[in-house]
């Protein structure tokens, strides 16, 4: 479009003044929550300094720059007008049980961005359950559903999707090749079962040959003890999810192994920062580099990098995870509920509104016979400190924003 070239009279200028209002209405349209953004190289209202590509079409020299008006909306922008309580519920997953599901109906309907599924056994009819739960979530922008089928002695659905091995045997007997082969298999029986996020695969470097327990989180649960097994199983795993369906989560950064005892039971601390550089990041760096769209952060203090757990620390959440190793996706906390995190003097809902001002963006909890009221209290927490100050709104929707995203969801189609 071309500025006019003649001096406008009276009558050019009631022309240039009504379609000039006529523009600001089509932007104030153009998207349904934030301020609308002027035309890139405004020269006045409507008014585009930029000349046609090419000048023999046929346009009046007033029309609206539709295409600008329509970018003016975004994920951010619509978020902004929700409300605090909205956002934050947003940023929970409820845990439930997977054989009453519908136990968190009042939960996905307040907007609980999602639901953990705790159990050994499913039920059948899984999927229609979890269909219906999901039909109440508040203008149908789908729900995280998630849960731990890791494979040995962490499965929650085995039997509806076929069983896999502990992490150990995988690396150790499979290739990549076959990980991720055989991960594809029951990643499509968890999507065919409406559960679209699996938190695995656990990528931390541990080849002590022993179950899980108090004292030693991994153990089998670990690919191996070899830093560079660990890095192509993950990501052969990692992408046998993704290829069936379902969101992968990689954990626990920046890494377990040889941690001093197991965070659910207490305190914990990883290896010295200086060695898991070295021995516990690459594993990440390489799912991240794979297109890693979701990381869960440990409970455990790391040596060197201060001294709250991990998954409450912006120094390991802003500055290393999302700074220098460059992640862009979903953050998510582990278990809120861990002894871990008592121990370093916080209640559920304060290390909520600390893990999101330090960086994640869904909080967990266990399972109990608290459910609703817990997240209730995280919630009014988490609104209680944007209120206050104390934590910023705009990381708040930032939060919210990631939640949308690994689902794809585009608030403004």
């Amino acid at each position: 479009m071309t500025a006019p070239t003649r001096v406008p009279g009276r009558a050019s200028n009631a022309r240039r003044l009504s379609t000039a209002a006529a523009v600001a209405a089509m932007l104030l349209a153009g998207c349904g929550t934030g301020t609308p953004q002027a035309a890139p190289h405004s020269g006045g209202p409507g008014l585009s300094l930029v000349p046609p590509a090419a000048p023999s079409r046929s346009r009046s020299t007033f029309a609206p720059d539709l295409t600008a008006a329509a970018t003016a909306c975004t994920n951010s922008t619509k978020l902004a007008g929700w409300s605090n309580r909205r956002l934050a519920m947003l940023t929970i997953a409820v845990p439930v049980s997977e054989t009453s599901v519908s136990d968190v109906t009042s939960e996905v309907t307040a907007g609980a961005g999602g639901a953990v599924l705790f159990g050994s056994k499913a039920p059948s009819d899984l999927g229609s359950r979890l269909t219906a739960l999901k039909s109440h979530v508040p203008g149908h922008l789908g729900l995280l559903v998630m849960t731990d089928e890791e494979g040995g002695g962490i499965q929650r659905m085995s039997n509806l999707v076929g069983s896999l091995p502990w992490a150990s045997y995988m690396g150790t007997h499979w290739t990549p090749a076959q990980i991720q082969q055989n991960v594809t298999k029951v990643a499509k029986k968890m999507a065919a079962a409406q559960v679209n996020m699996n938190l695995a695969p656990v990528v931390d470097v541990d080849g002590r040959n022993v179950a899980p327990s108090k004292t030693n989180p991994d153990g089998w649960r670990s690919f191996s003890g070899s830093t560079s097994v660990v890095s192509k199983a993950g990501v052969a795993y990692m992408n046998g999810m993704r290829a069936g369906g379902v969101i992968p989560v990689v954990k626990h950064f920046p890494g377990l192994g040889g941690s001093s005892y197991n965070s659910d039971f207490g305190p914990a601390r990883t290896l010295p920062w200086s060695t898991l550089q070295k021995v516990g990041l690459p594993p990440f760096t390489a799912a991240i580099k794979a297109g890693a769209p979701a990381i869960m952060v440990s409970n455990n203090v790391v040596p060197g990098l201060g001294t709250n757990p991990a998954g409450l620390s912006p120094t390991v959440i802003s500055t290393e995870l999302r700074g220098k190793l460059g992640f862009k996706g979903l953050v998510v906390t582990d278990s809120l509920s861990a002894k871990a995190i008592s121990a370093a003097g916080f209640t559920i809902p304060s290390a909520a509104v600390q893990a999101l001002r330090s960086g994640a963006d869904m909080v967990m909890f266990d399972l109990g016979s608290n459910v609703s009221s817990q997240t209730s209290s995280i919630a009014t927490a988490i609104t209680n400190a944007v209120t206050g100050g104390h934590l910023a709104r705009s990381r708040l929707i930032d939060a919210a924003g990631h939640v949308l995203a690994v689902r794809h969801v585009n608030l403004c189609s």
